[in-house]
């Protein structure tokens, strides 16, 4: 009876890794992107998607599927990490090494360089003229490639209210871009 139940262990452990792995396979490049439309920075990226996967791994014994579908509460837990970091970073104003890191790693032309970190300064620049639910929902669309529904169950807001903000903020990114002359 004993090795049965020794078994039946092994096996949830077994099934639960098994899980984590696909969940890991599915979900890993949506969290990166739509981290990475956060805070434009790879280094930064890959350090808090590690962060997301982590408590994935701590906390997902306690996800629970009546409360809320699986990308939801995941993307919540990404949502929550990217608030903190921007939290932490509010009290401790330092310049950002990794942005440097990430424009002198880059094996390519010194010119490719300076051309795409200009338009990417200026599509950041075009990003900040948004406030922050907007930026944020941007991402989730754009970045985590998340439903509308998703969006609005995630904020506690509307369905069509998500679309309405995205059909405003794409209108009026879009003017900013093209005020900026962006490529």
């Amino acid at each position: 009876m004993q090795e049965l139940t020794a078994l039946n262990q092994l096996d949830k452990s077994d099934t639960q890794e098994h899980e984590l792995t696909q969940i890991f396979q599915v979900y890993y490049k949506r969290v990166y992107n739509y981290i990475y439309y956060r805070v434009n920075c790879h280094y930064t990226t890959e350090d808090l998607t590690s962060q997301v996967f982590e408590k994935i791994i701590q906390k997902y014994h306690t996800y629970n599927k009546s409360r809320a579908p699986f990308e939801v509460w995941l993307f919540t837990i990404a949502r929550n990490i990217v608030t903190d970091h921007f939290r932490s970073r509010r009290k401790y104003q330092l310049f950002s090494f990794d942005a440097v890191k990430e424009l002198i790693s880059k094996e390519k032309v010194p010119e490719e360089v300076v051309v795409k970190a200009e338009t990417n300064d200026e599509l950041l620049r075009a990003l900040n003229i948004l406030e922050a639910r907007e930026r944020h929902i941007v991402a989730l669309k754009f970045g985590a490639n998340l439903k509308n529904k998703e969006i609005a169950e995630m904020l506690r807001i509307s369905e069509s209210n998500v679309g309405v903000i995205l059909f405003r903020t794409m209108k009026r990114l879009k003017k900013e871009v093209e005020r900026e002359g962006i490529r």
